[in-house]
């Protein structure tokens, strides 16, 4: 299981029948709004408050990757478009939907919605 608080740390609790261990994956110092994986539960996306996207790879153990940071616009929302985990895509509150490339953040295509979302 997967959890973050309000003060921007992804902790992980390994749940076995009545025991639990609790661990500290990493701390983006923002909070986070919502947690998204990947169809292969491989990328987890961490979506800010304020709007930046991170990718974590829970195998590794390291430190989240900003991926996206605020423009414009906040980014609402975001998630992985399937199938794999090559790109991603998400959602301003101006309402741009944008779709990324996973590996670098690079954006690949954007389309106005032309209003708020």
């Amino acid at each position: 299981l997967y959890f973050s608080a309000q003060e921007g740390i992804l902790f992980f609790y390994h749940i076995k029948d009545q025991q639990y261990e609790m661990k500290i994956c990493t701390d983006i110092l923002q909070p986070i709004s919502s947690l998204i994986f990947s169809p292969d539960y491989t990328i987890l996306l961490l979506v800010t408050d304020q709007g930046t996207v991170y990718t974590y790879k829970p195998a590794h153990s390291g430190e989240a990757v900003k991926l996206l940071d605020t423009c414009s616009s906040c980014f609402l929302a975001a998630d992985f478009l399937t199938p794999g985990n090559k790109y991603c895509v998400s959602v301003t509150i101006s309402g741009e939907v944008q779709v990324w490339i996973l590996e670098d953040g690079t954006c690949l295509s954007k389309i106005n919605l032309d209003t708020e979302v």
